[in-house]
């Protein structure tokens, strides 16, 4: 595949926008300045890998012709040869990623993420995992420099979570988090186990990009508000005064809670954020329905089982099943060392959507 004309397309538009950020005029829309640069981002670190790429792939090319004019036992073709097994796994790596870049970025991989954690099957065992999953996320949001807010709790009598809902915000959070959505199933001896047999539980995760206010509509009077007394483990004054706020959808019927915060306005601000966020979601999945429908007449629902990975502690094993990818590092795992499971599913979320192209 010749990569040089997507190479040369990359550098046009990357000189475009160059040009549109260098007009000030541009920065009277903010948003539109802060997607400009977005792209900017991407397109300059594409242009730079694509160089690269041309270089090794040119210096590959000289020294292939160089081993075929020379003889086989002259001590330029040894030296060729060694060029040639240094450059092509490099020559490949580099090809990869420009290919990669043919596909079109998804519009909110940039997006600040909510996440809502909630407790499965299996009672209190469960609720405690739901803790551990939500200490795994914050020692791997900590480790990237991303900020979190907690927006609402629910605590279980133990120690762990009912339900627990965040927000994370930095650089490509969606585009890092939206893979641990689903079911995460759990094998283990619990504490409370008092013949050591490991039981099987499961949590839900839910990884939701952060709507802005263009992409949902919300009418004042299609809205219920009301406030009461935060619940759970609070600070001083935090469960002594109606700060805690509940908005309810009328049309959808969605209803959020938010109680993080000792101020009502505070936890409305949040609790709006969070609406708009499921009613995206709620938008998205019905349009997908739609599709899915039209799509299983055709080629059946082909569904993958509910649970997207299993952590098996005996044997400090990790299975995430939608790859069938298998560490044996849980531990590591649990402490936030997530890159592992999700580098190789940003790897095949990227050859699938390559392969969809028929390139």
């Amino acid at each position: 595949m010749d990569l040089r004309p997507y190479i040369d397309k990359f550098a046009r538009r990357l000189f475009e926008v160059e040009s549109a950020l260098s007009d000030p005029r541009v920065f009277d829309n903010p948003q539109k300045a802060q997607e400009l640069a977005r792209e900017h981002a991407r397109l300059k670190a594409l242009v730079t890998t694509g160089n690269a790429y041309l270089k090794v792939h040119h210096d590959l090319d000289e020294n292939r012709a160089l081993l075929a004019a020379e003889s086989p036992e002259s001590e330029l073709a040894a030296m060729a040869r060694e060029e040639i097994a240094r450059l092509e796994p490099e020559d490949t790596r580099l090809a990869r990623e420009v290919q990669f870049g043919l596909v079109p970025p998804n519009p909110v991989d940039s997006r600040n993420t909510i996440i809502e954690i909630r407790a499965g099957a299996g009672g209190s065992e469960s609720a405690l995992f739901a803790a551990d999953l939500y200490r795994m996320y914050m020692r791997y949001t900590d480790a990237l420099g991303w900020k979190v807010e907690t927006l609402d709790c629910s605590p279980s009598d133990l120690g762990g979570f009912k339900e627990i809902i965040f927000s994370v915000i930095g650089q490509d959070v969606y585009k890092r988090l939206k893979y641990e959505s689903g079911v995460h199933r759990v094998q283990r001896v619990p504490a409370t186990e008092a013949q050591g047999r490991v039981h099987t539980s499961t949590v839900t995760v839910a990884v939701l990009p952060e709507a802005e206010e263009v992409d949902v509509e919300i009418r004042p009077e299609d809205l219920t508000i009301s406030v009461c007394r935060a619940s759970g483990h609070g600070g001083q004054g935090v469960n002594t005064t109606d700060s805690a706020v509940r908005i309810f959808h009328k049309p959808t019927g969605v209803e959020v809670r938010c109680q993080d915060e000792r101020s009502q306005i505070k936890n409305k601000a949040k609790a709006m954020i969070v609406l708009r966020t499921r009613l995206l979601d709620r938008k998205v999945a019905e349009e997908k329905s739609k599709y899915d429908a039209q799509r299983s007449q055709q080629v059946g629902t082909g569904e993958r089982s509910e649970k997207i990975r299993t952590y098996n502690f005996p044997q400090n094993r990790v299975t995430d099943h939608r790859i069938e990818l298998t560490l044996y590092n849980l531990s590591n795992v649990i402490d936030g060392d997530l890159d592992g499971l999700i580098t190789p599913l940003i790897a095949d979320d990227l050859n699938r959507r390559l392969t969809a192209l028929q390139l």
